[in-house]
């Protein structure tokens, strides 16, 4: 019998996927194929925040910055000023991961949030429960336990022009499915790519023994 191998998984996905896809994919998540590679992307887990003719934009979800923690992040923008302060901070808050959102616009922060907390002319609905907020109020929000209840937060973007992620999904560098909200706001960051694997029936531990394989 033959042995399904983490390839041939992959071909059956894509296969599924390329008549299935839908115009759009605003809200969905893309996981990047094992032939993707460079810093940015290498096994990412992108939110597509919006999907149009005129180009795309996301965040990646699953890769945390090492340059910056979220109390660093507040203190830059006048946010915390003394220890006193950090202790005030909610717990959750104060070992907050930081994520290298994309290689777009680094030093601007994008909180990608629950939808139980939005900003009049601020806040994008990208669906009924996920939310992206890309201002200072939210940042005092949260570090007020004001904020939504569940979110996380990114430095910069991916972005792409028009056509050029339609270019990128028929050369096989992407997965798609549907974003599930507990891999974005419950599933540690290191473990969103293996978790997104798993919503389209792919078993990390294949991906990993047939790396390198014909």
């Amino acid at each position: 019998m033959h042995a399904v191998t983490f390839i041939d998984m992959i071909e059956h996905v894509t296969k599924q996927q390329s008549s299935i896809m839908p115009s759009s994919l605003e809200g969905q998540f893309l996981i990047a194929m094992p032939n993707l590679k460079g810093p940015h992307f290498e096994r990412s887990v992108v939110y597509l925040c919006s999907h149009s003719e005129d180009g795309a934009m996301g965040l990646v979800v699953n890769h945390v910055s090492s340059q910056i923690t979220f109390p660093d992040l507040l203190r830059q923008v006048d946010i915390l000023s003394d220890e006193e302060d950090m202790i005030n901070l909610p717990q959750p808050l104060q070992s907050m991961d930081v994520l290298d959102g994309g290689p777009v616009d680094q030093g601007r922060g994008f909180v990608l949030h629950s939808a139980d907390y939005q900003l009049e002319a601020s806040t994008l609905a990208v669906s009924s429960e996920i939310c992206l907020t890309a201002t200072v109020e939210i940042l005092k929000a949260l570090a007020e336990g004001k904020g939504p209840s569940s979110a996380l937060l990114t430095l910069g973007y991916a972005g792409w022009s028009p056509g050029q992620l339609e270019d990128e999904l028929q050369n096989n560098s992407w997965l798609t499915c549907n974003a599930d909200r507990s891999l974005l706001f419950e599933c540690a960051p290191d473990q969103r790519y293996e978790a997104g694997l798993k919503l389209l029936g792919i078993d990390l531990s294949m991906l990993s023994s047939e790396a390198g394989h014909a």
